[in-house]
């Protein structure tokens, strides 16, 4: 695959000159766990997942989960809500009143212990989320130790923001360092794998990088994903950091503020823009607890290319994330302080096997994999760059072609310095999507399938259409149409099997028959 990469890197040059989507020599301490390479994160509401709303609930949707293909369970905030200044009935997750106890509406420590077990058993790993930078203003430490927090012009626990059910801790007491890393301690102790630390950014470097060797001696594993987005925390604390401002970008994509021209010159400069370490790990995310619950749904938020934008948070470098219910097409903003169940049989467009579809297809192909084990992403130049974002990934002699239309029209296009297959030209149809591999699989818009075709399952003649296993028909069985002679090559005769004109195969890694 040599020249492959190198092609890449002149398709790379071609359309933006000198710049890389990657510098060199910008490198985190950080060793991910192997298991990082393909995971895909669920963040878990457990107030909002069932009825009951416990651990014991919610364990129940683990076989689920796993059907779907799942790797890491962040449960959101597990600990008791204070109650002076609380909001709404419930509360806030993040106004933590005691670090070494489970808030027990969800249940008790017994019962979280089951649930972590039962997991670690089918494979998930863990994390919780962890409130470092504050507590509830009626926290145990309020009273035992005011000290450890800051404090207005009148002496009374500071609030931070708007936040007013919170009082923010001061990091400069250092008994408060040993006290917090002795609670997270506890729960690494207890089996968790590791942390999604909230409002990383607002709590010091220097605690998060002791912190994390001091917990790495009970766990070498340990996963520390920062809900923040900055560089100097990435050296030597987290893995992966939120991508907040692939998000925003994406937003204004969707809303038609900027074009695709635009999002690749934002990959493109990216890196050297933030100064972000390139072997430290993106989250990347349509939507989570925040966007839901504070700014809308998906469909508020992303109108009609919802599939594109979830396609895209699995095929750019990074690791996707999945909030409770997308895979049930989630079609309301959650409540944040009151009880509001997710509508889980509200998936009318199927989401759960397009999910279930979306991880099989990254856990099998090491170029869609998280750095350093998956492909670097280099933007290739379309005719029609305004609606067209193009680019490509290799690793480990794995590559793909990923193309997206962010237009509301059917775009015609040509890409000509790719390797994956002798196309040049392509047609996606509003807000489309295609995803070719070089070994012969693609995930995405098919315009030439949409017909009746005699099922080998059961032979009766079905409705046909595509997906990345190849033409299958609409109720799940299998059609014999995939394009191939009866000699088993792809020819430029018209194909005996279904009847149409399709492209040789002779000589190239790849069959596709889309446009």
């Amino acid at each position: 695959m040599k020249r492959n990469l190198l092609l890449l890197i002149v398709a790379t040059f071609v359309l933006f000159g000198c710049k890389s989507a990657r510098p060199e020599g910008n490198f985190s301490n950080i060793e991910h766990p192997e298991w990082v390479k393909d995971a895909v994160i669920y963040e878990v509401n457990i107030r909002q997942y069932t009825p009951e709303g416990t651990f014991a609930a919610f364990e129940q949707h683990l076989d689920r989960l796993q059907q779907i293909g799942v790797d890491v369970l962040w449960l959101m905030p597990i600990h008791p809500i204070g109650e002076d200044g609380r909001k709404g009935t419930l509360g806030s997750y993040y106004s933590i009143k005691n670090y070494c106890e489970v808030n027990p509406e969800f249940g008790t420590i017994e019962d979280f212990r089951h649930l972590l077990e039962s997991a670690h058993q089918r494979g998930f790993k863990v994390i919780l989320d962890w409130v470092a930078n504050h507590t509830s203003r009626d926290a145990k430490w309020t009273v035992e130790h005011s000290d450890w927090y800051y404090k207005d012009s009148l002496g009374n626990l500071a609030v931070q923001y708007d936040w007013t059910d919170i009082a923010r801790l001061n990091y400069e007491n250092p008994d408060l360092r040993e006290e917090m890393i002795a609670s997270m301690k506890y729960w690494i102790e207890l089996g968790v794998d590791g942390f999604r630390c909230d409002v990383a950014a607002e709590v010091p470097t220097d605690f998060w990088n002791d912190a994390v060797v001091r917990l790495k001696e009970i766990n070498p594993d340990l996963f520390m994903l920062a809900e923040a987005e900055k560089a100097e925390l990435q050296y030597d604390a987290f893995n992966a950091y939120y991508t907040w401002d692939q998000m925003h970008n994406w937003y204004a994509l969707a809303e038609g503020k900027i074009d695709a021209d635009s999002i690749a010159n934002f990959y493109v400069n990216y890196q050297n823009r933030s100064g972000m370490p390139s072997n430290t790990i993106p989250m990347n995310f349509t939507t989570n607890h925040d966007q839901n619950s504070w700014y809308g749904t998906d469909t508020e938020m992303y109108g009609p290319a919802v599939r594109q934008f979830a396609v895209l948070s699995f095929v750019v470098p990074g690791m996707p994330l999945i909030y409770s219910g997308q895979e049930a097409g989630l079609d309301k903003r959650l409540e944040f302080f009151e009880k509001d169940l997710i509508h889980w049989e509200a998936d009318q467009n199927n989401m759960a096997d397009f999910y279930r579809e979306l991880i099989a297809m990254r856990d099998k192909h090491a170029c869609l994999w998280a750095q350093p084990w998956g492909g670097v992403m280099a933007i290739l130049p379309s005719d029609r760059p305004q609606e067209i974002f193009v680019f490509e990934r290799e690793a480990e002699g794995d590559l793909c072609l990923a193309m997206f239309n962010f237009s509301d029209q059917t775009v015609t296009f040509n890409v000509d310095n790719h390797l994956v297959t002798r196309d040049s030209e392509f047609t996606l149809p509003p807000y489309g999507y295609h995803i070719i591999f070089s070994i012969g699989e693609c995930f995405g818009t098919c315009d030439e399938c949409d017909e009746s075709h005699e099922c080998d399952q059961c032979g009766k003649s079905h409705d046909c259409n595509k997906s990345k296993d190849g033409h299958k028909c609409k109720d799940g069985h299998k059609c014999e149409a995939d394009h191939k002679c009866e000699d088993g090559n792809k020819c430029e005769q018209q194909c005996d099997h279904c009847d149409k004109t399709v492209k040789s195969k002779a000589k190239t890694e790849v069959e596709t028959t889309d446009k």
